[in-house]
């Protein structure tokens, strides 16, 4: 029987490197046009509260793999801010 652990970090690992290409599009490009900074900012959040859940769940996939999405996110945003004319 295969772990619920392995099903995480499966679903993790695809999660989290599903922001990979936006983080390299938008680096590459130094254009952030097509990214809304509302989303991004939410979206942040929303890690956040996964992060803490995980936390006080003992949940190490959900907390790897939110972290490391945490980063990612976090990159695309200051380089929207960098490279982005968008106001809020």
């Amino acid at each position: 029987m295969i772990s619920p652990d392995i099903y995480g970090f499966i679903a993790a690992a695809l999660t989290t490197v599903a922001f990979l290409p936006q983080v390299i599009k938008t680096w590459r490009t130094k254009s952030a046009e097509d990214v809304s900074i509302v989303m991004l900012l939410m979206f942040i959040t929303g890690l956040l509260f996964w992060m803490i859940y995980a936390l006080q769940t003992n949940a190490l996939p959900v907390l790897i793999a939110n972290i490391i999405t945490f980063i990612l996110n976090l990159t695309i945003l200051i380089l929207k801010l960098i490279y982005g004319k968008e106001t809020i």
